[in-house]
């Protein structure tokens, strides 16, 4: 990918200014250092090589130049979404699994918070930072990590959870450019919806492991105890709505999310 072709490519998205790095250490960084600056909403930075990508937790986040897709936005929440920064998550990710729908027949779901699966495999990360001045929220950076190729797919040995790539669940080659433009198309399509019902009913609709007995890690420790319930649904500020053994109705607000082994 070269800057020329990217600019081409998503010359007909509100993407007001676009840096291209042929490698970097994280486009998240990137961005929130260039929301120090006047850069406008919905500024975009992409890489071909990520070396130093993280994802929640401080998980690292690997991209190897034309096997995967990683790229950030400087977001100015509006003051209808200042309110709702941690909405941006679902957000991208509701993004990426109408873009693999709609253009690559892919059925996709959200793993609550901020992952995207493809038949129950990680294909996709999403890590949403904030700047805050003071205790005004400045800016928020939405980082996509998406797997293209199965190069970008570590050994399973390395992986926390099971991953794939676009290309192996379709079974061809396909273009970075095209997948971008389609994720970022839809990004904007969903954003002025952001925190309406339409919204919620959509990521519902793409919720992963909905109406199954899930563990949710609650705690990174081994002092602390992790969460069982049913998947219900999103609550109205983005929280898991999970219904315990004896019918009551608990809300996450962080966390892991894996299924509850069979016993």
């Amino acid at each position: 990918m070269d800057e020329y072709s990217l600019r081409t490519c998503l010359a007909d998205l509100p993407i007001p200014d676009i840096q291209h790095f042929k490698i970097t250490g994280s486009t998240n960084d990137i961005a929130m250092a260039w929301s120090e600056t006047d850069a406008a909403d919905s500024s975009l930075v992409v890489a071909d090589t990520q070396t130093t990508g993280r994802g929640r937790l401080g998980r690292r986040w690997i991209t190897i130049s034309g096997a995967a897709l990683a790229f950030s936005l400087l977001l100015r929440p509006t003051p209808a979404e200042i309110g709702h920064p941690g909405l941006f998550s679902a957000l991208g990710g509701l993004a990426v699994c109408q873009a693999l729908k709609d253009d690559f027949n892919l059925d996709a779901e959200i793993k609550w918070p901020n992952d995207v699966l493809i038949k129950r495999r990680k294909v996709c990360g999403i890590l949403t930072e904030a700047v805050w001045q003071g205790s005004h929220l400045s800016s928020l950076v939405l980082g996509i990590g998406i797997n293209i190729a199965s190069s970008s797919v570590p050994p399973d040995k390395e992986l926390l959870y099971p991953a794939t790539s676009i290309e192996q669940e379709l079974g061809r080659t396909v273009e970075l450019l095209q997948i971008l433009h389609s994720v970022l198309q839809s990004f904007f399509m969903w954003r002025p919806h952001l925190a309406e019902p339409v919204f919620f009913q959509a990521w519902e609709k793409h919720l992963a492991f909905l109406g199954e007995w899930v563990q949710v890690k609650t705690g990174f420790t081994s002092s602390q105890e992790d969460t069982d319930g049913q998947v219900v649904g999103i609550s109205s500020n983005g929280n898991l709505r999970l219904r315990s053994a004896s019918g009551e109705e608990l809300q996450v607000t962080v966390g892991d999310v894996i299924l509850r082994p069979v016993h």
